[in-house]
């Protein structure tokens, strides 16, 4: 459970907030690695996503750490944890929770009488695993489109804050389809990035071999509170941020799109649908959650040209065609950066 340490970001002002999110970046990949061996981009990509408020949709195959990248992130911050495996049975009330009728016993005057309560569920946590996201059925998988959105469940009549902060890492096998489950465009879209997990180096293999056949695991250290984190997520909008990468985000969300009379030849033809105004949005900020990790005082174009995949990647619909040629999302939006220049 977190611990009620006193916040180190008390009384700092945005100057020295920014120095501290620039070192907590570098204590945080530090203290992920006495657990994690390698994965440095999927963990600088999951600090974008804490530091934005953002959620993040991390796909690979089994066996490459993703639950335990989370897991050890949420240990570092020594915030709440929580887990749902997700399975073709699982119901919407085992993640959001449920109303249950109890007997409330009056010991005065001997009687009892029922009470209706609340019984939360696991995604009453700062940070939730949602492992396995498309293995339950989109009924149970839009449990979590109010929650992610809204930050907010609602039960009955009753509606419940989450707890402050909130970030949803959902894990997904991109190579087991049987038995899975599409994830909708709506659920898709409520992920600030999606961000492909790869396979280990030889030498980071060796050491995983090595690391994992121990007597004990390494514990994580503390890094950071729930105040600290709270702190430096309400920093990053303040971060200006140039008026070209603005452009530059707006210029790559629309060239996404096939009706746009400046998308490329490529999207015209391979995309069925394009990013929404969330695309442009999601990159401006978390161009400026890159560069406040960065200890940079303003976002500019090479914030936003570093997350251009991950942002937007999840957010295409690509056509039949583009199946049939074996056409990859990255593809495509590597097509669209070089056509905005």
């Amino acid at each position: 459970m977190p611990t009620t340490e006193r916040s180190i970001t008390n009384g700092l002002g945005d100057v020295d907030l920014l120095a501290l999110a620039h070192d907590a970046s570098r204590r945080l990949h530090e203290a992920i690695a006495v657990r994690v061996v390698g994965q440095d981009n999927v963990v600088d990509h999951m600090l974008v996503a804490l530091l934005s408020r953002g959620h993040a949709l991390l796909v690979g195959v089994p066996g490459l750490a993703k639950t335990l990248l989370v897991a050890s992130l949420a240990e570092a911050l020594d915030v709440s944890f929580g887990r749902v495996q997700f399975t073709p049975d699982l119901l919407p009330a085992d993640i959001t929770g449920t109303d249950v009728i109890q007997e409330e016993a009056n010991v005065d005057t001997g009687t009892s009488r029922r009470v209706v309560r609340f019984l939360p569920g696991p995604i009453f946590h700062n940070l939730v695993l949602a492992d396995e996201i498309n293995r339950t059925p989109p009924k149970t998988q839009a449990a979590l489109l109010q929650a992610m959105q809204e930050r907010r469940v609602t039960i009955g009549t009753q509606t419940h804050s989450l707890p402050d902060p909130f970030l949803v890492f959902a894990t997904r096998n991109p190579i087991e389809q049987e038995g899975t489950y599409p994830l909708p465009e709506a659920q898709l879209d409520r992920f600030l990035l999606e961000v492909h997990v790869d396979y280990p180096t030889v030498d980071e293999e060796r050491e995983i071999a090595r690391r994992t056949t121990g007597v004990q695991a390494a514990r994580v250290p503390r890094v950071l509170g729930g105040d600290d984190v709270r702190a430096l997520q309400a920093l990053v909008p303040r971060l200006p941020v140039t008026e070209a990468a603005v452009e530059l985000a707006v210029a790559l969300g629309r060239a996404t799109r096939p009706h746009d009379p400046k998308a490329p030849r490529e999207v015209r033809d391979l995309v069925r649908f394009g990013a929404g105004p969330r695309g442009p949005q999601a990159l401006v900020l978390a161009a400026k959650a890159r560069a406040a990790l960065r200890g940079e005082a303003a976002a500019d174009v090479e914030d936003v040209r570093a997350l251009v995949v991950p942002v937007l990647r999840h957010r295409l619909v690509l056509s039949y065609r583009a199946e049939v040629d074996a056409v990859r999302d990255v593809d495509v939006l590597e097509r669209v950066v070089r056509s905005v220049g």
